[in-house]
């Protein structure tokens, strides 16, 4: 098969098409011959060295895709070969065939073509598993997303929106912010201009937001931890703006702040079958009926891996930017 690969830790020139024997399935997984597969910020920190694939993953990157079943066990899951289908996987969606647990295969929801339903995955376990498992975003409260405009964050703003929660979101442009907006936040904080602690407080009066998704930290962190209401909670999910962070430990015992956070991929296919079992249940049904969308900003020919991961690292995109995968 046709795959991309990455030749050595470097920038987007390092990724580089190769040819690949088919993956064997093992218990519990599927084949799939992709269609599509969503390029995302841990495929840039693994082609650049900074994130390697679990000791049991495919070498090559991708963690999301959309195609056809066309081998492996389905067991009791419901599906068939021959079924078309997206997938959360460990990693190989660079790729014209990839393996997927079966349990962290969805349906592509009706309406939906493969490409976008490639860049639904990643972004959507990643949301629902720290928003609303280990963030606890429950009736009546409110969410700041940090990042609006990325694949995370137009997904997070749309979930939250959906299931009836005000939502704030940051970005790095006035155009960005109101793309922000158009999804569903309240109000779109443009980061480069205004102080978004100061801004989440005058629009709660005073009170702050009950949940933060961020994938910031670093400078961040402490104010972030101002604007949250009492026992708000603060869910990181990436350190783009570096690993440390000053934390005023006297206002998290005052007002019982929560600081967390995940990583997505180490976890166990369990953990991860019952996220896709979650979202089946409450988030299909509304990127079905039209509630929450796909935001593609920009395909590319598998073969053109290099420069979907240029436009990634240029953070000039809103939402998810997707490969096409010929066979």
């Amino acid at each position: 098969m046709k795959a991309i690969e990455i030749s050595r830790p470097g920038g987007p020139d390092v990724l580089q098409p190769c040819e690949r024997p088919l993956p064997r399935p093992g218990d519990g997984e599927v084949l799939i011959r992709v269609t599509a597969a969503g390029v995302n910020r841990p495929d840039v920190l693994q082609r650049a060295g900074r994130y390697p694939p679990p000791p049991d993953a495919s070498d090559l990157p991708g963690l999301e895709v959309a195609g056809e079943i066309v081998g492996g066990e389905v067991g009791d899951s419901g599906f068939a070969v021959g079924d078309t289908v997206c997938a959360l996987v460990n990693g190989g969606g660079y790729a014209q065939f990839c393996l997927a647990p079966i349990g962290q295969c969805l349906p592509v929801p009706a309406g939906l073509s493969a490409v976008e339903a490639a860049s639904l995955p990643e972004t959507c376990f990643t949301v629902w598993s720290n928003v609303f498992d280990r963030g606890q975003l429950a009736a009546g409260e409110t969410l700041l997303v940090q990042g609006g405009s990325s694949g995370i964050g137009v997904t997070a703003i749309q979930m939250a929106r959906a299931l009836g929660h005000r939502v704030f979101a940051t970005a790095g442009s006035a155009d960005k912010a109101r793309a922000c907006e158009a999804l569903g936040a309240e109000r779109g904080i443009d980061y480069r201009r205004e102080d978004f602690a100061t801004v989440v407080k005058e629009l709660t009066e005073g009170r702050g937001v009950d949940v933060i998704l961020d994938m910031v930290a670093g400078p961040y962190v402490p104010r972030e931890l101002s604007c949250l209401a009492n026992d708000g909670r603060l869910v990181l999910i990436a350190l783009l703006g570096g690993a440390q962070a000053e934390i005023p430990l006297g206002e998290v015992l005052v007002r019982r702040l929560h600081l967390t956070g995940s990583t997505l991929r180490p976890r166990s296919a369990a953990f991860k079958a019952d996220i896709a079992r979650q979202l089946r249940a409450r988030i299909w049904p509304l990127i079905e009926s039209g509630a929450i969308r796909p935001v593609i900003h920009r395909q590319f020919a598998l073969e053109h891996a290099s420069d979907a991961h240029r436009l990634m690292e240029s953070s000039t995109h809103i939402g998810k930017i997707v490969l096409n995968v010929e066979h």
